[in-house]
């Protein structure tokens, strides 16, 4: 297994999470795990098999919180750099009821924030393949729910991308909590609508609007088999991504790389530290 080019985001997360000094007085809660995913019928991707070690690090600050993963994939039957590839996003947040010390809450809205978002995955061809997000995101407070928040994005593609810039993205993400005998079941995940459309054919940097909807339906199998809850989990990721990376399903780049609608399922295992 190689881990070459590892994103900015993983080196940023192990900074932070290697120094308490810092963190004191600053942190509140902080959650990392592991998954390991298996899944086949994969669109556009090198391989239609691939597995995956996915690291996720979620905290609360003094100032607000921060998400952030890296996926290492390895594709089935392809060896050296054609079987490997890595994609990462960092997300922190900026909470505008914890920075002012005021309660801001209104409705079903506990929070308003400034949101962020950096993506990165391998570059190709010398190019660095990463996008800026910024917008306002809310947190609620909707009954059934353990975690509702919505995040509207402009999404800022690299110049040196040579993709369009000019893409709104709304991004909702969730958990819920079901009790299922001596365990639970946890149902949680985040779906990414970009909305529009940006640039054009002629000028060869054309991203198509796409709806990327992503859960996961998890037991808790440490709490089943009395252990501590919330620390191992197995279960099933769906995944649903129309028009996949942008890339309109039958336009001009579907041609050479296939259809970019995605519509699979894989086996997951995750464990939180």
């Amino acid at each position: 297994m190689t881990f070459k080019r590892t994103p900015l985001s993983l080196a940023l997360a192990g900074c932070l999470l290697s120094a308490p000094a810092f963190a004191d007085g600053m942190l509140h809660w902080q959650n990392n795990s592991l998954s390991y995913l298996y899944g086949t019928d994969y669109k556009v991707d090198a391989g239609e098999i691939q597995q995956t070690v996915t690291f996720e690090h979620a905290s609360g600050w003094s100032w607000g919180d921060m998400f952030l993963f890296v996926d290492n994939k390895w594709y089935n039957g392809l060896s050296g750099e054609e079987g490997h590839t890595y994609y990462g996003e960092f997300s922190p947040r900026l909470s505008l009821g914890k920075l002012s010390g005021q309660d801001v809450s209104f409705g079903p809205v506990k929070d308003v924030l400034l949101a962020a978002t950096y993506e990165r995955g391998e570059s190709s061809a010398g190019r660095p393949n990463q996008t800026y997000l910024l917008g306002p995101a809310v947190d609620l407070d909707v009954p059934g729910f353990d975690r509702l928040a919505i995040n509207v994005y402009y999404r800022k593609p690299d110049g040196t991308t040579r993709r369009a810039s000019g893409q709104w993205q709304v991004t909702p993400t969730w958990a819920m909590t079901f009790p299922v005998g001596k365990s639970d079941i946890l149902f949680d995940g985040f779906i990414d609508w970009v909305v529009n459309d940006a640039g054009s054919d002629r000028s060869g940097d054309f991203m198509s609007k796409n709806l990327h909807i992503n859960p996961q339906i998890k037991y808790d199998l440490g709490k089943a088999l009395d252990g501590e809850p919330g620390r191992l989990y197995v279960g099933v990721e769906y995944d649903y991504w129309s028009d996949k990376y942008g890339i309109e399903n039958g336009g001009f780049v579907s041609d050479l790389v296939g259809g970019t609608n995605q519509n699979t399922a894989s086996l997951l295992v995750k464990a939180h530290f």
